[in-house]
């Protein structure tokens, strides 16, 4: 039985130069992800801002202004409307109730759902979610601190167990991962909440998993082939692991596009931030990091050169 090969044997691309090609799109998408981010804002879930949570389905896109009335009828206090993915699914946000009763959450929630379904009868309720405003702050506090404590330690792993041009090139291509990650939910308007912040960990981690198996191979060939241009064995290198790479990346795309289908609406975005997450970490670890550790000044070391080992005897002149 023949092994199913995605990437052929021998396979020689050459990544290395297209390093400035990268290096260009890559600045382009991490500025234009910061511009989103500043421009068009998240669509922070009540994890992170507090209040009460209604996602609607309609089965064609209702008229906002409508809808907006007839929560407003309600005096609930002032409400956000924002469409999830598709313009027949809208996110109603409202203030936390003033009552500390358990209760009271529910009782808003079941006055909001009679009024919609007054007004529209083809309305359906999806889900609902509630936090308090002092927990909300303390999970943005601990949300960003997890990500910014994840990306230095990693960074300082990179740096001590190789040298410091694999720490800053790993922390370059975390950064340029975490920065898609907003740009695309702020593109999107997906729900920002505590398990999009639990898939940009994941995203961390995967991306992490991939360059450490490229840079240790790239530091092999480094004692391996010392008197190599750094360009070639950074082409080799990555030619070597792109295999290992492709298969992993398909491999959890098949689960992830299956989670991604019948998943339902509750881990929508923590899956297509995952989904986005592979090819972005990929792509990084391949074309950001790999070419970056060359800008850097990485060259071969002739003294770390593994020894040679010399077999059979030599011959008598």
């Amino acid at each position: 039985m023949r092994l199913l090969k995605i990437v052929p044997d021998n396979t020689n691309l050459p990544f290395v130069s297209l390093r400035k090609w990268a290096f260009g799109l890559t600045i382009l998408l991490s500025v234009a992800a910061l511009a989103l981010v500043f421009t068009r804002g998240l669509n922070l879930g009540v994890d992170f801002v507090g209040g009460l949570m209604i996602e609607e389905k309609f089965a064609s896109p209702p008229s906002l202004d409508k809808l907006r009335t007839t929560i407003d009828n309600l005096e609930l206090g002032e409400a956000r409307l924002q469409s999830v993915g598709n313009d027949n699914t809208i996110s109603i946000k409202l203030p936390p109730p003033e009552s500390t009763d358990e209760g009271a959450a529910n009782r808003i929630v079941q006055q909001v759902q009679v009024a919609i379904s007054r007004d529209f009868p083809d309305a359906r309720f999806s889900r609902q979610d509630s936090v308090s405003g002092k927990v909300s702050g303390e999970l943005i506090w601990k949300g960003i601190l997890a990500v910014v404590l994840a990306v230095v330690g990693i960074g300082l792993f990179a740096i001590f167990r190789f040298e410091w041009q694999f720490g800053v090139s790993t922390v370059v291509a975390i950064v340029h991962d975490v920065l898609m990650t907003l740009g695309f939910f702020a593109l999107s308007g997906f729900e920002f909440d505590l398990n999009i912040v639990a898939a940009v960990l994941t995203i961390i981690g995967y991306s992490i998993n991939d360059k450490i198996v490229i840079d240790d191979r790239i530091r092999e060939n480094m004692r391996r082939y010392r008197k190599m241009d750094m360009s070639a064995i950074v082409d080799l290198s990555v030619n070597e692991t792109l295999p290992r790479t492709v298969m992993t990346s398909v491999t959890i795309l098949l689960a992830l596009f299956a989670l991604l289908i019948f998943g339902g609406p509750v881990l929508r975005g923590f899956t297509a931030a995952m989904i986005l997450g592979i090819f972005v970490g990929t792509y990084s670890s391949i074309y950001v990091s790999s070419s970056l550790l060359i800008s850097l000044g990485l060259r071969p070391d002739p003294s770390q050169a593994e020894p040679v080992a010399v077999t059979g005897t030599p011959k008598a002149r």
